[in-house]
């Protein structure tokens, strides 16, 4: 039996052939260039629940009637503002795990993002307790300015840090089941919020400033801080920093996951010191 031979000159060449498979979610890194990812109205539409939600929330936190509620209804926000993401992108034709970046799912790869979130967070608390000693220190010089009443005196929390701290002590869990859901979500929210504010915001905004990874930052970290309207104006301008440094990390690692990691365990730390120095009669 013969096997008839192909005709060369009708046999397309291979680099057409190849470059006529489509890539697969794991090739194609949108973030290699700026692409807008979705329409503006969609974006803006995000950016105004961002904002509402966060002045909504400033006033409902200061009465805590259930913390699991709390954390239910947090949770039913943060799923909401991920799928309005996902809707952006399936309006582009574009695939949501692009917004993760390029990850390998072996053992070596994730132990090495472990490695680089805990020497990102360590660093990153070191730059925050710079900032917000420095943002103390001139809040004192310019509260007792003409004052020598309080000359001398230790600086000490005003009134609004002071309520702050109260909202933030009210939202830490108490009981094991509280603590179980305050774990869930802690990944819960650390992961949507890093494709939220540097998967989807950030690249948009490196788009719109036709390439300026500057602009995707700022703004992005600006709005990070921003939604966080219930912890006051001084932690609003420290999560602004906290997001420029998420920001600056994923874009050295051209992923999202050792930013998942870090911001993650940071909720979850955060809420265990806080019940903790709450059950020792601390705060």
């Amino acid at each position: 039996m013969q096997i008839p031979e192909s005709d060369p000159a009708q046999a397309p060449p291979m680099e057409t052939r190849l470059s006529e498979a489509p890539p697969t979610e794991t090739q194609l890194d949108i973030h290699s260039k700026p692409v807008s990812l979705a329409p503006v109205w969609h974006t803006m539409g995000l950016i105004g629940g961002i904002v509402s939600l966060s002045v909504g929330g400033s006033s409902q936190l200061h009465h805590v009637s259930s913390r699991l509620l709390t954390y239910g209804t947090t949770a039913a926000l943060e799923l909401v503002m991920l799928g309005w993401v996902a809707l952006g992108l399936w309006l582009r034709k574009i695939p949501f795990l692009s917004l993760f970046g390029a990850m390998t799912w072996n053992f070596r790869g994730i132990a090495l993002d472990l490695g680089i979130a805990c020497v990102f967070w360590i660093g990153a608390l070191m730059v925050l307790a710079s900032v917000g000693v420095a943002w103390t220190g001139a809040e004192y010089a310019v509260t007792h300015r003409h004052s020598t009443a309080h000359a001398g005196q230790a600086m000490e929390p005003n009134s609004a840090e002071k309520q702050n701290v109260r909202i933030l002590e009210q939202l830490a869990p108490a009981t094991g089941v509280e603590i179980a859901c305050w774990v869930l979500l802690c990944c819960l929210a650390g992961t949507i919020e890093e494709v939220v504010f540097r998967g989807y915001l950030q690249q948009q905004f490196t788009a719109w400033a036709k390439g300026g990874a500057v602009w995707g930052v700022v703004f992005s970290a600006v709005l990070f801080g921003a939604a966080h309207g219930y912890q006051g104006t001084r932690n609003m301008v420290l999560l602004a920093v906290f997001g420029a440094l998420f920001s600056v990390l994923r874009i050295l690692r051209r992923s999202l996951r050792a930013g998942i990691f870090a911001h993650s365990w940071h909720d979850l730390i955060a809420g265990l010191t806080l019940a903790s120095l709450r059950s020792h009669r601390l705060l």
